[in-house]
């Protein structure tokens, strides 16, 4: 084992005093940065949510139809209800004005999904690449979040999170790359990066 760096210390003092704590009926989650993990903990969250008997729904903005990912279909099999909106991976794509027309429709389906509060959790998985491509306008997204019903939680993922999206999250965690198998010419690795 390597020694903790400063980011992983032990805090000397807590950033609140416990009486002061107060409980929220929902809150907005942020997993960003070029470490892996970012969707992994989003959907460690939806399997908690599911075990409350939460309503809970997940909207891919990269993945399509076509992923057939593991956690797609054991979220499915559970009553999650799933949406995938995009069309792989649009760095590669033939068409950028289909792959953008999509992530607009994702997006505005997205907005009616949390404003309708049929859902307790909402993921908006990888959102952060249709923002920061200017195809979705963050402070858009960041008044959806803040105006969301009461009881609607919402996990946003995605590398570069925008700071107007950043700003109104209750939680934001980067996750930080030390080593990647990709680095090293591995593969995705089915059951293991989806």
């Amino acid at each position: 084992m390597t020694e903790s760096t400063d980011h992983c210390a032990p805090r000397t003092k807590r950033p609140y005093d416990r009486r002061e704590l107060r409980s929220a009926s929902s809150l907005v989650l942020v997993t960003t940065g070029h470490g892996k993990g970012k969707s992994t903990a989003a959907f460690g969250t939806v399997l908690r949510a599911v075990a409350r008997d939460w309503p809970t729904a997940v909207v891919q903005f990269l993945k399509s139809g076509n992923w057939h990912t593991g956690e797609e279909k054991v979220c499915r099999s559970i009553g999650v209800d799933w949406f995938s909106a995009g069309d792989g991976f649009s760095w590669e794509s033939d068409d950028l004005d289909e792959s953008r027309a999509k992530a607009v429709a994702a997006w505005r389906f997205s907005a009616e999904l949390i404003a309708s509060g049929q859902h307790r959790l909402i993921v908006l998985d990888e959102i952060s690449y249709p923002m920061s491509w200017g195809w979705i306008d963050p402070a858009e997204v960041a008044a959806a979040l803040s105006a969301r019903p009461q009881d609607t939680s919402v996990f946003l993922t995605g590398r570069q999170m925008a700071a107007e999206v950043i700003e109104v999250a209750d939680t934001v965690t980067e996750m930080v790359k030390v080593k990647h198998a990709f680095d090293e010419g591995i593969r995705a690795r089915k059951g293991i990066d989806y």
